[in-house]
């Protein structure tokens, strides 16, 4: 009795090993590179081909993630990921888990990162973890900086700072706007407003409301005009043309600031919020073959 005991625990043992080989996970960012501040975009991807129904995302422990620097700084967390959220991972099937790591993190610090995410199964008591991705906090360089009051707040405005850097990633030189406290230093936002030839410069203006104009130069012949908020919200984005004349930003005796010369190319954009149509945090569809 006692021996076929032990025949059934190492039976079970291997089936449980055998079931559990067959769930990976996996990390994917959307770039390598980010500003401090920058929205740090992670995919977790969740393959199960155990031959099992897993379920997962019904206590805040299913998920983790870990980030440490390449000289071993762990990185301090500055909340808990919002992870919760039950669902069901068939056999055949992968779901994918979207979050952004930086309002949870700090990442604040340049320096090069390894990132892991590791999947709890209760069922099992096991947990299964990620291969390290790696990825940059950068410092752009700073080409322009303004201090400027936020409108519409009770007693003295609220002080803030726009600031514009580009960044040399991937052979492309890409400007990038900065709004952070200016006392503080704390970062709202950081929000990319496009592609800058090398030899090019911003011309920022503000308008009455404290929204930022930026025209710059995104090639030979072409350029781009961004409107943004004191909260770093993205509010127009044209394309304009050289076409006998330069474009260029004018301000107005009202305070307002418009685009003239050169021609507006297409139909101006107005970048607002995700698309509501955009995957879910826990997309699944079937594994590939």
């Amino acid at each position: 009795m006692r021996q076929s005991g032990f025949h059934a625990a190492v039976l079970a043992a291997a089936v449980c090993c055998c079931a559990t080989a067959q769930v990976s996970v996996e990390v994917k960012l959307d770039q390598e590179q980010f500003l401090p501040g920058e929205p740090v975009q992670v995919a977790v991807r969740i393959t199960n081909l155990s031959g099992r129904t897993l379920r997962l995302g019904e206590t805040s422990d299913w998920l983790a993630i870990s980030v440490e620097s390449r000289d071993g700084f762990i990185v301090p967390k500055n909340a808990d990921l919002p992870v919760v959220g039950p669902f069901l991972l068939e056999s055949a099937q992968v779901a994918t888990k979207r979050l952004e790591l930086t309002p949870y993190f700090d990442l604040s610090r340049p320096a090069r990162y390894s990132l892991i995410a590791t999947v709890q199964i209760p069922e099992w008591d096991q947990g299964f973890s990620s291969k390290p991705v790696s990825f940059d906090i950068v410092e752009g360089a700073k080409l322009w900086e303004r201090e400027f009051g936020v409108p519409g707040t009770n007693g003295p405005p609220e002080v803030r700072k726009y600031t514009l850097q580009q960044v040399n990633y991937l052979q492309q030189i890409k400007l990038y706007l900065r709004v952070s406290d200016a006392s503080s230093g704390k970062v709202h936002r950081v929000v990319c407003l496009g592609p800058i030839v090398s030899f090019g410069y911003p011309r920022p203006a503000l308008d009455k409301r404290s929204n930022l104009h930026v025209l710059f130069q995104s090639g030979a012949r072409s350029f781009l005009y961004c409107v943004v908020d004191p909260d770093g919200r993205l509010l127009k984005q044209e394309t304009y043309e050289y076409a006998g004349t330069r474009p260029r930003l004018m301000a107005d005796a009202d305070g307002e600031v418009t685009v003239v010369g050169g021609v507006r190319r297409g139909q101006p954009s107005q970048p607002g919020p995700r698309p509501t149509n955009a995957p879910p945090t826990n997309a699944v569809k079937p594994a590939n073959p």
